[in-house]
């Protein structure tokens, strides 16, 4: 296996001028890099990253850990974190937790163990200490973790409002909401508290419907939905906390014979791609997914070079109604 003498004495340049042009760092002509680039390539030569990383106390490697990345909008949130990080020099290492503790901790140790740059924590699983005693740069989403940890959120508070006021106005009168489980403590919970505060404001007959522990496991969905048609056979709005819940609504009033929006109305939340796919097309609250992710990158890169940062970083939601409404 060539080594980087080889290529310093094959080019007939010094080990440090290789170096620099490994590293990007100092003045070197045009003409000796091609020349080392070109050496590089006829002795096969594959830079030893690791040795690097810890030479220059930085691995140019971003962690992301989420759920699930078969989950649609961690998925989007992956790609688009992943296309903005490499367009900045990063490469990212994706761990899907399943929101296991154990396998949470596992990869936390082992981006540690690897010296990536900065974690961006999509999966919350474990207590806030955990997070706190992270040396690297960290940035949480959907999660406030401390007052020094920054954070990414949409307006959930306004986009709850949004779709209670939008069941409220099409004539509603007997509304269920599906969320996550609210012990979980995301901010995702302010959507249910805005649409509980619409929904007494308004005399609403409502129900409020929580998934178990594990929020992502789409196989309760169903069935879930199926009881609640079966002991509210007079529900005429839903409003689901993602759009993945909603699509189950969506073929639950298939199977019952329900007519969307007649004789139900229904609303997602993410505004995924699937969305749109969907017949009929549901009406959702857009998050700004592709501005999340990037905005996560940014702030682990700020972290990194030490410049000033938001901790608390809300982006604006927006309703998008189709045909399920």
């Amino acid at each position: 296996m060539a080594t980087i003498h080889d290529v310093a004495k094959l080019a007939n340049v010094s080990v440090t001028t290789v170096s620099r042009v490994l590293n990007n760092r100092g003045y070197i002509s045009e003409a000796t890099r091609t020349k080392v680039y070109k050496t590089m390539e006829e002795l096969n030569y594959q830079p030893n990253e690791i040795a690097r990383s810890l030479l220059r106390k930085q691995s140019n490697v971003i962690g992301l850990i989420i759920p699930s990345v078969a989950h649609p909008f961690f998925s989007e949130l992956a790609n688009h974190v992943e296309n903005y990080a490499y367009e900045l020099g990063f490469k990212m290492l994706l761990c899907n937790s399943q929101l296991d503790k154990v396998k949470e901790k596992d990869y936390i140790e082992m981006l540690k163990r690897n010296r990536v740059d900065g974690i961006i924590m999509g999966s919350h699983t474990l207590q806030v200490e955990e997070y706190k005693n992270l040396s690297s740069p960290i940035v949480t989403i959907d999660r406030q973790i401390s007052g020094e940890i920054p954070y990414i959120s949409s307006d959930n508070y306004t986009g709850g409002r949004l779709a209670a006021e939008l069941l409220v106005n099409k004539g509603c009168k007997k509304i269920a909401h599906i969320c996550g489980n609210l012990e979980l403590q995301l901010l995702a919970n302010e959507r249910t508290l805005a649409f509980q505060s619409m929904m007494t404001a308004h005399g609403i007959e409502h129900l409020i419907i929580q998934t178990d522990m594990n929020v992502f496991d789409q196989v309760q969905y169903e069935q879930i939905i199926h009881r609640l048609f079966q002991e509210h056979p007079d529900l005429d709005g839903v409003f689901a906390t993602s759009d993945i819940i909603a699509a189950y609504a969506v073929k639950e009033c298939a199977a019952a014979g329900k007519r969307i929006p007649e004789d139900i109305k229904i609303i997602g939340y993410d505004d995924i791609n699937a969305a749109r796919w969907m017949t009929p097309e549901i009406t959702t609250i857009k998050q700004p997914i592709a501005e999340i992710g990037k905005m996560a990158v940014d702030l682990i890169v700020k972290q990194m070079n030490e410049e000033p940062f938001e901790a608390q970083n809300i982006l604006p939601i927006s309703l998008v109604e189709r045909a399920t409404t």
